[in-house]
């Protein structure tokens, strides 16, 4: 596999290309350049660390370009910024999800950080005490590694999916972008998260929806006396509690929060609100009251899951996750960034993750400083010195 010499043209159009040979290898490699991995960069780029970030997709910003096209963010704007730059929308609006990759990809340019796009990570393995990364269009070797790819790689649907017919029309809510895409016929979407009940809004328009609830989520609403509930959160401090606190635990216990688009408003809105599916045969479905339905199209709200199989370093992703204190791995030199309650409740989203990132980025740092201290002519330039949306 070839090494990483070539010069890197940057994002911004207007700056000469950089050059990274990585034969000597990086200070940190960051994988992923979504709102995760563009945050830490910008505090490597600060330090003057030599550093690139790797992203699978063809531009910064793509994770957000690839959902519903009304989908918004129920963060108002002014709790959207990463660090360094706010984010433009006025406050106590509500971005699209347009917006936000628009956001990401003036931070990338304004900042000049060194991305390479179309570059997706196909094995990350240790290389003597440093990284050795293996990616689509060639190696990479780092002291320090960050993955911050996110929880949201892998659509996951039920396997009751199998029973239904060919004549049914099935789509994953990653793959729903507007009404036009699905058929004439009545319409199931099945999970009742935030994506559930707002495409379950969107298709009542123009379609009859029955929506599935299976556990029913804790509820809030956006507002709460002329107040966004995210003004109310961060009063009480609940979204900066620490994981391991009291309330942080019952916090999580509790699941995902549902923000507005209550059921009530679904119902007056024409949706049919039905109990969890519990089975399907052909272009019939059964729901857990024995009530059933002919649906001519299913949109599985039904969550993802994280895809870390290309990570080939033991004791990092076990059977309950990422092995990790605060992003910062067993692993010497590896962490990461923009887990659900990596610290907080706000770790992975797209304003708040900048606490995180400034923690990490701190140590990082640090730890890149103390080694090329240390570091004598001729040493394996792959050696680590640390704590420590797509790959």
């Amino acid at each position: 596999m070839p090494t990483h010499t070539d010069p890197v043209q940057p994002v911004a159009p207007d700056t000469a290309p950089f050059c990274h040979d990585t034969r000597d290898g990086l200070d940190v490699l960051v994988i992923g350049a979504g709102q995760a991995g563009l945050a830490i960069a910008y505090h490597l780029k600060e330090a003057g660390l030599r550093f690139l970030v790797a992203d699978a997709a063809a531009e910064v910003g793509s994770a957000w370009r690839n959902r519903w096209d009304s989908l918004t963010l129920f963060t108002p704007a002014q709790y959207d910024a990463l660090p360094g730059m706010t984010f433009p929308s006025p406050a106590d609006t509500y971005p699209t999800a347009a917006e936000v990759a628009d956001y990401l990809q003036t931070y990338a340019t304004r900042f000049e950080l060194p991305i390479l796009l179309n570059t997706a990570v196909t094995r990350l393995a240790r290389d003597g005490a440093g990284f050795a990364v293996h990616t689509t269009t060639g190696l990479l070797r780092a002291r320090q590694v960050v993955v911050a790819t996110g929880p949201f790689q892998t659509p996951v649907a039920p396997a009751i999916r199998e029973a239904l017919g060919r004549g049914v029309q099935q789509m994953h809510s990653a793959e729903y972008r507007n009404p036009d895409q699905v058929g004439p016929g009545q319409v199931l979407v099945v999970g009742a998260g935030n994506s559930g009940r707002q495409i379950a809004l969107e298709l009542a328009a123009s379609h009859e929806v029955t929506l599935a609830v299976g556990t029913e989520a804790l509820q809030l609403p956006q507002r709460m006396f002329g107040r966004d509930l995210f003004w109310w959160l961060l009063k009480s401090r609940l979204l900066t509690k620490s994981a391991d606190t009291r309330v942080a635990r019952r916090m999580r216990a509790r699941g995902d929060l549902v923000i507005g688009s209550p059921l009530e408003d679904l119902r007056e809105a024409g949706v049919d609100i039905r109990p969890r599916l519990i089975a399907a045969n052909d272009d019939e479905v059964t729901f857990a009251d024995g009530s059933r339905s002919l649906p001519a199209t299913v949109v599985w709200a039904t969550g993802f899951r994280p895809d870390y199989s290309w990570i080939d370093i033991p004791d990092v992703v076990t059977e309950q996750g990422v092995d990790h204190e605060r992003g910062i791995t067993p692993v010497q030199g590896l962490t990461f960034i923009g887990l659900p309650w990596q610290h907080t409740r706000g770790s992975a989203l797209l304003g708040f993750v900048r606490h995180d990132a400034a923690w990490l980025a701190r140590r990082i740092i640090a730890a890149a400083n103390h080694r090329g201290d240390a570091e004598q002519p001729g040493d394996f330039a792959g050696a680590s010195a640390s704590s420590a949306a797509g790959r």
